[in-house]
């Protein structure tokens, strides 16, 4: 028999999802934001970069913007009005004090009680290795979820108006192997096809499929790959970190 996948917790108010890139969440988890924000939670998205080094055929200072206008229309397909980065350069973030403390910094404001982040492993499961900046933010997040409540740790940080938080519960990986809970996709799964679908630039210098059909056939499948394990309900899995 297949193991199943719990659902996730629902007894939350706020979120808050860190991922490196514009598109990460798209291609994650925003079926799963929408059902949130439908349900009426707060989440709210921190993103390391602007994706400038993502286009080969668009210089780094004309692709920033124009990614950044892409995710904050991404976002707000999902309902999610609150989007900020970070201007960690694309493809060269490095693990290590300076992004823990952005992240704990970002934590404080947001004050979540739930935090999402993408695959931090070397891998994807199997031989697909993951990037670097995929890594480095994963992991970050990870260790910024105790960070942010441990006033003696970047105790710089309540001098710039940021007490500490110590209500995160949970931080839940998405694009995860060993998954092990999950967010019903049916109802948002429409508007996460839309949500990845206003990255159009990038989508459309990444395949020569219409950029519809290309979105609506990789979450879709995804979703319907993982009902097996959820009941037979398309789903959005999670590797979920209780703290």
């Amino acid at each position: 028999m297949t193991e199943q996948l719990d659902a996730m917790p629902t007894d939350w108010r706020r979120a808050l999802a860190v991922v490196a890139h514009p598109d990460d969440l798209e291609y994650g988890c925003a079926a799963a934001v929408a059902s949130w924000t439908d349900g009426g939670r707060e989440v709210g998205y921190l993103l390391a970069t602007r994706g400038e080094a993502g286009i080969d055929t668009l210089e780094p200072e004309k692709c920033a913007p124009l990614r950044e206008q892409e995710q904050r229309a991404s976002a707000a397909a999902v309902g999610v009005s609150r989007v900020e980065f970070l201007d960690h350069r694309d493809g060269t973030i490095e693990y290590g004090l300076g992004l823990r403390r952005d992240i704990a910094a970002a934590i404080r404001r947001h004050r979540p009680e739930l935090i999402v982040t993408l695959n931090h492993r070397d891998t994807w499961g199997g031989v697909a290795w993951n990037t670097p900046d995929h890594r480095a933010v994963g992991r970050a997040t990870l260790d910024a979820a105790a960070d942010a409540g441990n006033r003696w740790i970047f105790p710089e940080l309540a001098g710039q108006g940021l007490e500490p938080w110590d209500g995160v519960r949970w931080v839940a990986v998405a694009g995860s192997s060993t998954p092990t809970h999950a967010v019903d996709a049916t109802a948002g799964l429409e508007r996460s096809v839309q949500s990845l679908l206003a990255h159009r630039t990038y989508i459309e210098v990444l395949t020569d499929q219409d950029p519809e059909e290309y979105c609506r056939t990789f979450l879709t499948g995804n979703a319907q790959a993982s009902a097996e394990r959820f009941g037979g309900r398309p789903a959005v899995t999670f590797e979920l970190f209780a703290r």
